[in-house]
């Protein structure tokens, strides 16, 4: 079994993209994820993914943060 890609921008940016079935180009890591499409169930199984590779982030993690941004801060540990 391989190794999970790290929790970087780009890897979230193709995340949500995948989910929202659009290219990650265009994804903003700044507007409001509801604005962009992204409805309640997405991101259940975006924390289901990301938990099921060692991610400590849950629904509420992901919902009290409304942008891509936010949720890379969470996700990616500071150095």
């Amino acid at each position: 079994m391989s190794a999970s890609p790290p929790f970087t921008v780009d890897r979230l940016v193709r995340d949500v993209a995948d989910v929202l079935y659009t290219e990650p180009a265009d994804v903003s890591l700044e507007d409001d994820l509801l604005d962009q499409g992204l409805d309640s169930i997405r991101p259940m199984s975006l924390v289901e993914k990301w938990r099921a590779e060692g991610a400590p982030v849950s629904f509420v993690d992901l919902a009290e943060r409304p942008t891509l941004r936010q949720w890379a801060e969470l996700l990616t540990p500071a150095p």
